[in-house]
Order: structure tokens, then C-alpha cells, then sequence
């Protein structure tokens, strides 16, 4: 089987599922594949069905019973998860004769693609309005490789509005903010393979204090998902070691497009006194 072979597996059979069998596999799609990692009880309430709907759906989908298609899904999880290294020898094996900037290029644009036509608009548009909303704080924390993207975020929410504090990503540095955190406050976080630990425990110390997280993720979705309000998923494969964050970069930047819209009144404002302070401490030079 191919890297997401179940998954696109269960996608083209949703037209053919009854219709307990399709609330299954959204289920299991929406949080793919964290959602069907568990016992098949676990799986059958938390999707509210019959664990006879789960047998039958995997064995719908070709497999011999969950025992089967957790082992299958295991697989792909493993081979999700590999390393640099191994992931960059995986590629290099077929690298096509054109040019690795066309070749990376192409990769972002499939991704950006495949990236939106997914996002569902009502829950972006909750979500911008959580961020807008003045009576809660927002905290964000990103990890290794995230880090950049939820310090720009800061960076620009900060302009925007009030009350944007970015975390570290030192533990050391973890209590200190979650003491800072009260109900209805928002924790962004940002979580791609291979998923961390640090990110996991923030989200379920912050949620017992109820806070609200809005995840950033990739499309196989990081464990930190159980305790989101929302989670946006990214395609992020290229042909490179790494993986591209350029599509999670455009919904964090559409984000808060959506948020300045919806506190521009407040926003302008807030940015006409930042250029004042600016043009005071000369930060910038002046064009001649």
C-alpha cells in the first residue's frame, strides 16, 4: 500500500457507504489517523455507531477485521514518521530528469491546492472570529520546525490586536504562561510529523483550564487534535527532506487578514500609534 493508501482508500468508497458506515469514515477522516489508532469500542462511541458498523466498513475497505486495518494503519504511520534522512532517500530514488526548482514549485502549488479546496469556510470563519474576539487572550506556540511560523504569527496578531503572547518552546517556560491562561482563551499551535510531545502535554494542561486551541497540522493530523475546537490540516510533502510549511503559511496569513477585517475599526487605530512610535525611535530609515 502506498503512504495513504487507506485514506484515499476511504475516500473514493464514502459514495457506496451506508449511511452509519460514512459517519464512521468522517469520523475517522476528520482525524485521520489518530482517530482509528485506539480500540474498536473507543472508536464506535467516539463516532457514535455500532462496533458491527466498524467491522463492516473495514472489511468494506478490504481488510479482514480492525485487527487488520490497524496493523495496515500502523504501517502508514510508521512511514509517515520516518527521518530526514530516510525520507530523502526514499525520494531520491525516482527523481524525475527536470529541474528541482520546477519540480519544488509544482509540489507547492498541488499543496496550496489541496490545502484550500479542504478548508472548511464556516469553521476559518470561527476561528478568525475567536481570534477576534477582545475578551480572550491568545497564546501561541509552535515546535521545531513550526517555531517560525507561530513567531510570525505573533509578530503580526500583535499589531492587530491586543493580549498576543508567544511561548516558548523551552518546557522550562511552559507553567509560567499556562498560569497566565483562563477560560476562553485561545492556544494556537502549530504541530507537523513528527508530532511533539511538548505540544501534546500544553494542549491538555491548557484545556483543563478551559482554554480553546485552534491546531495547525498536517494532513495526517497530529495527536494534539483531540483537544482542538478547530484543526486546520496542510499539505506539506515536497521533494526534499524537509517538509513545506508555504501552504500553512497562507492560512496563517489568511487568518489574519480575516481577523484585521473584523477589528479594522480598533486595528487601524492601534497601527497609526505604532508608526508614530516608529517614526520616533527612528527604526526605519527614510527613503531620500
Amino acid at each position: 500500500m502506498g503512504l495513504s493508501s487507506i485514506e484515499e482508500l476511504m475516500r473514493s468508497a464514502l459514495p457506496d457507504m451506508t449511511r452509519a458506515e460514512r459517519q464512521l469514515a468522517t469520523h475517522i477522516l476528520r482525524q485521520y489517523p489518530v482517530a482509528a489508532l485506539g480500540s474498536i469500542t473507543a472508536l464506535a462511541k467516539a463516532a457514535d455507531v455500532s462496533t458491527p458498523t466498524v467491522v463492516r466498513l473495514v472489511q468494506k475497505l478490504g481488510f479482514k477485521g480492525y485487527p487488520d486495518f490497524q496493523s495496515g494503519l500502523r504501517g502508514e504511520v510508521e512511514a509517515m514518521l520516518l527521518s530526514p534522512l530516510a525520507k530523502h532517500d526514499r525520494w531520491a530514488g525516482g527523481v524525475p530528469d527536470t529541474h528541482i526548482l520546477n519540480r519544488f514549485a509544482d509540489a507547492v502549488v498541488a499543496n496550496l491546492q489541496a490545502t484550500l479546496s479542504q478548508i472548511d469556510h464556516a469553521e476559518f470563519d470561527a476561528a478568525a472570529r475567536l481570534l477576534a474576539d477582545p475578551e480572550r487572550r491568545i497564546f501561541v506556540l509552535g515546535g521545531r520546525i513550526t517555531h517560525a511560523l507561530a513567531d510570525y504569527f505573533a509578530t503580526l496578531m500583535k499589531v492587530t490586536r491586543p493580549e498576543v503572547t508567544l511561548m516558548s518552546d523551552m518546557s522550562s517556560t511552559w507553567p509560567p504562561a499556562l498560569l497566565d491562561m483562563g477560560r476562553g482563551d485561545i492556544l494556537l499551535l502549530f504541530d507537523i510529523r513528527r508530532y511533539e510531545n511538548m505540544v501534546l502535554q500544553v494542549a491538555e494542561m491548557a484545556v483543563e483550564q478551559g482554554v480553546e486551541v485552534v491546531l495547525m497540522t498536517d494532513r495526517w493530523i497530529s495527536p494534539a487534535a483531540v483537544h482542538a475546537r478547530h484543526t486546520f490540516s496542510c499539505q506539506i510533502e515536497v521533494p526534499s527532506a524537509w517538509d513545506s510549511t508555504v501552504a500553512m503559511l497562507v492560512l496563517v496569513e489568511s487568518l489574519i487578514s480575516a481577523v484585521q477585517s473584523l477589528t479594522w475599526e480598533q486595528t487601524e487605530e492601534r497601527m497609526k500609534r505604532l508608526e508614530d512610535l516608529y517614526a520616533r525611535n527612528r527604526v526605519f530609515r527614510r527613503h531620500r
